[in-house]
């Protein structure tokens, strides 16, 4: 209550909850005929079947809890064996259970009211019936409570309420509201004599019990029926809820004892028709309903949604006769726009209705309707009754609202003044009506499309007629990505088209769907195409590939999608639901297989997301699958005529000219040398002048430089390098060159001259290595950095040796083919390069 947020969501229910009740242990839930326990506001332990019909009342009872079927069965279950203690079966003709209470004090006894007005004082313990009240020959809708002991007020369907002493069987006080049944009733109890009484139209009706009046209305705390209310024990806070999908809290601070809203979480009343996302943050969805009004829903916390309430012809008037009265009032939005820029400074959102011509600006800042009605001038003084805007647009600067109509006009509007600031094509845009306007980017173009078939790019500013395509079919929608420039256009035919809008062809077609196209929405990188249909699909298209990649089926058909600008989530809406569905994109925290789906692919059942996750689910076969998919092995070369690289990192091949500058670079200081302790005695020279001897210094005439030629000993590389001669296999002593890093193929091939122990044999073998590697076209950076190794090292020695010389040359012929042959592909890539810029530019 004090912050209104989410502190725990249990486990879903297999269908919708019809009864909540609670103790101070429990929660009691029923569904059906079906009545469910949950712990720690979590977890089912505890599930009572026994009715035959749907629950319709429940009532704690200590160790018990006592439920009530519309069949008028009564059944007292035992809380932890989940066995029936009593059941009692009443006549509907006489006697049909409408209310249950648990009298204050009253040890093992429960009051029931009925549909006849009788109400009836039972022992639970012993089965009886204490007392029959005769009531008041009205239906019994409601049983409270009052703060004092033996007294109860019973809401009648009347609309009366009475407040009765239960001991005596005496009525004390006797109140009317003329708003229908009473629906709930609470009392105040921090002090004041204070009875809050709901009724069916959403008003709320506060009564003084010591002046036995009428202290103050709240009138339309709900726009629906007032489904429970409850005053905080000791507190002036009353929380109230209601079937408009509202639950307000209500503080009694002011003078005249009347509530204002203290804090509310609210969403649609009737289901969604379109959502957005508003912003770059992929943190708002901007959502408009059937109940007429617009609101911001957060991805992040429940505390920052707000409604931008209904839309109003005139707000004013709209205010002065209240919500039932208000013939102001809207239609319900069908299509809107929203852009952040310059949200502060004027409005940022347009909209347009239901069957209505008007179009209405909203402020997302100030979070009510703006103050601009765009509409043509010709209908400024009057209406047309069969003429409404389709179609709407604003360009990314939030300067300027495209308003397209039936009769297939397209107006431009400045948002700031709400001025109409120009008319694409002569007297209208299409001959047909408008089913999808887009600015692009830069507010360089229009693209406009019409019932006839006709696709029409204009230039935003001179409004003239760039290009106009006819379709295969008339498009039902339009949706422009605006970075990428590509246009997705869904047709009456359940097929969907891309149009690229740079070179104005039709790029990608796609069909599969077997129902109407609801909506559309791009990636955020203009890769996929997410299309949304009334078969109950939802489908994603990969657009380089042009193959569908996902198909899943939904319960309800999704009407209207968008995808986060963030690409972490995509949002939908369905048919005949309150809620907005967030689903999250598995390709950013798990690998996916995005290949293309069969021609017989049978889509499975989805369950939509709930607000908690789902239990149990064993997702191990699935990722299975999934990896073995994936799983792809390139070979080393796609084709022999192909010049490959391979994929060693750089550092183990393009330094290796440089090796002796990064050693000289690399080598350590030389450390300092610890001087040489002086002798106890110092030594002199005899003679008549004494003078020290100088020391010695230690004469080293020994050469520490081995010759390897006689001790090395054959290394790998060398063994497979002589094996190589007479099996003409090279692959072994290149994989191993290949494993080792640039100083160890230094000394590997240093070692092959004869100088370090090896032999014009084995050199002759490195060659035709290399001279493989340049025939088979794979390794091919390996091939030259070995080959400028080897010839630094031993230059030489093979000007000397006539067999290497002819063997070289051979190498060189090889090389040169080779890269004239690479050197014409690229000069033919930059050329055509090079013009692409010139003739664009």
């Amino acid at each position: 209550v004090k912050k209104l947020g989410i502190v725990a969501v249990s486990n879903a229910l297999p269908q919708d909850i019809t009864c909540l009740a609670a103790d101070r242990m429990l929660i009691f839930a029923s569904y059906d005929n079906i009545l469910h326990a949950f712990a720690r506001n979590k977890e089912v332990v505890h599930t009572y079947e026994g009715h035959k019909a749907r629950i319709h009342l429940l009532q704690p009872f200590g160790d018990h809890v006592i439920s009530v079927d519309v069949d008028n069965v009564l059944i007292v279950w035992n809380i932890q064996s989940e066995e029936e203690y009593l059941q009692v079966d009443f006549d509907k003709a006489t006697f049909a259970v409408s209310a249950v209470l648990h009298p204050s004090t009253y040890l093992n006894k429960i009051l029931l009211g009925s549909e006849q007005g009788s109400l009836q004082l039972w022992n639970i313990r012993s089965n009886k019936l204490l007392y029959s009240f005769p009531g008041w020959h009205l239906a019994i809708t409601a049983l409270e409570q009052a703060p004092a002991v033996d007294v109860v007020a019973v809401g009648l369907v009347s609309g009366h309420i009475v407040i009765h002493n239960i001991k005596f069987d005496e009525t004390l006080m006797k109140f009317q509201q003329d708003w229908g049944p009473v629906t709930a009733i609470s009392f105040r109890t921090d002090g004041h004599p204070v009875m809050a009484a709901g009724s069916p139209i959403g008003h709320i009706a506060l009564w003084d019990l010591e002046e036995k009046k009428l202290m103050c209305q709240m009138r339309d705390a709900h726009s629906t029926a007032v489904a429970g209310m409850s005053f905080v024990p000791g507190e002036p806070l009353l929380i109230t809820n209601g079937a408009d999908n509202a639950i307000r809290v209500w503080i009694f601070d002011g003078p005249g004892g009347t509530g204002r809203v203290l804090r509310s979480r609210m969403g649609h009343s009737a289901p969604p028709t379109k959502i957005r996302y508003h912003g770059q943050n992929g943190e708002q969805i901007l959502s408009a309903g059937q109940d007429g009004t617009l609101q911001s829903f957060s991805t992040v916390h429940e505390k920052f949604n707000k409604s931008l309430g209904h839309g109003s012809i005139n707000k004013k008037k709209s205010k002065k006769k209240g919500l039932k009265l208000d013939t102001m009032a809207l239609p319900p939005i069908t299509v809107f726009a929203s852009e952040v820029a310059h949200q502060s400074d004027w409005d940022s959102i347009v909209a347009c209705h239901q069957g209505y011509i008007t179009c209405t600006t909203w402020n997302y800042q100030k979070t009510s309707m703006g103050a601009h009605k765009l509409r043509p001038e010709e209908f400024s003084k009057h209406k047309p009754i069969d003429i409404y805007a389709t179609a709407v647009d604003i360009t990314s600067c939030g300067n300027f609202a495209v308003i397209g109509l039936s009769t297939g006009q397209v107006d431009v509007y400045n948002m700031q003044s709400g001025i109409h600031r120009g008319r694409y094509g002569k007297e209208r845009a299409h001959e047909g009506a408008i089913r999808g306007v887009a600015v692009d980017g830069l507010n360089q173009l229009i693209i406009t499309a019409g019932s006839e078939g006709l696709i029409k790019l204009w230039k935003f500013k001179t409004k003239d007629l760039v290009y106009s395509t006819e379709l295969s079919s008339s498009p039902s929608g339009i949706l422009l990505h605006r970075d990428s420039g590509i246009l997705g256009i869904a047709f009456d035919d359940f097929s969907i088209s891309v149009l690229d809008v740079e070179t104005r062809k039709i790029v990608r077609m796609f069909s599969g769907h077997y129902g109407r196209i609801n909506d559309m929405t791009f990636s955020p990188d203009g890769r996929w195409l997410i299309t949304s249909s009334m078969d109950c699909t939802i489908k994603t298209w990969d657009l380089p590939s042009g193959c569908l990649i996902d198909c899943f089926l939904v319960d309800a058909a999704a009407v209207s999608l968008t995808m986060s600008p963030t690409g972490d989530f995509l949002a939908s809406t369905h048919v005949d639901d309150l809620g907005i569905y967030l689903w999250s994109n598995r390709s950013l925290y798990s690998l996916v297989s995005l290949r293309p789906l069969p021609a017989d692919y049978e889509p499975s059942m989805v369950t939509r997301p709930s607000t908690c996750p789902v239990e149990d689910v064993d997702v191990a076969g699935d990722e299975a699958a999934c990896d073995e998919m994936i799983e792809y092995v390139s070979p080393e070369q796609l084709g022999e005529q192909l010049v490959t690289l391979s994929s060693l990192p750089e550092s183990r091949w393009k330094n290796l000219l440089s090796l002796d500058v990064i050693k000289k670079k690399n080598k350590p200081r030389e450390p300092p040398k610890v001087p040489k302790s002086a002798p106890f005695f110092i030594p002199t020279v005899p003679g008549l002048i004494p003078r020290y001897s100088a020391p010695e210094e230690e004469s080293d005439t020994q050469s520490k430089v081995v010759n390897l030629g006689v001790l090395a000993q054959k290394s790998d590389f060398y063994i497979h390098l002589e094996e190589a001669l007479s099996t003409n296999e090279y692959t072994a002593p290149l994989n191993l060159l290949k494993s080792l890093g640039p100083s160890n193929i230094e000394i590997e091939l240093r070692g092959l001259s004869p100088e370090g122990g090896g032999s014009m044999e084995v050199m002759l073998s490195f060659l035709r290595m290399i001279g493989m590697m340049l025939n088979k076209k794979y390794n091919f950076e390996l091939a030259q950095a070995y080959l400028a190794l080897f010839l630094k090292l031993h230059l030489k020695i093979l000007s000397s040796e006539p067999k290497l010389l002819e063997e070289v040359s051979r190498l060189s012929t090889q090389l040169e083919e080779t890269w004239i042959h690479l050197r014409t592909l690229f000069n033919q890539s930059l050329c055509v390069l090079t013009y692409m810029k010139s003739a664009l530019l």
